[in-house]
């Protein structure tokens, strides 16, 4: 799953600019994780920005999914803030000296962490 706020900021749509009607239409349609839709809207775009973004919609279509359905329904979060502190945290785990943590281990860590918050293991029955 792509991070919605990777889709949006700077680096990519807002960075085509352009008519602010079209890259709403744009946010609206990738929020419900129709990038065909909203690859037709730049179509006819010329500039180098906004064929970048529909070169990056492209190579991460299978990446874009219906986001509005993904927070209705409580699934995940749109961005990759949690995910990328939880990575940080893992990290300085690992280098911290003397630490029981190791490299090797930490997919089995990962995994044990999933299940707890998914309910599976550690929950009272």
């Amino acid at each position: 799953m792509k991070s919605w706020t990777g889709i949006i900021d700077s680096e990519n749509l807002h960075k085509v600019g352009g008519s602010i009607k079209r890259l709403n239409q744009a946010e609206a349609l990738l929020w419900v994780g129709k990038v065909d839709e909203t690859l037709t809207l730049f179509k006819a775009c010329q500039k180098k920005q906004a064929q970048n973004f529909c070169q990056y919609l492209r190579k991460h279509r299978h990446r874009i999914v219906n986001y509005d359905y993904f927070q209705a329904e409580g699934l995940c979060s749109v961005g990759s803030g949690a995910v990328e502190s939880a990575i940080k945290q893992i990290d300085r785990r690992i280098q911290i000296s003397g630490a029981q943590w190791n490299a090797e281990n930490v997919p089995q860590v990962l995994a044990h962490r999933c299940a707890y918050l998914n309910g599976l293991i550690g929950a009272p029955t």
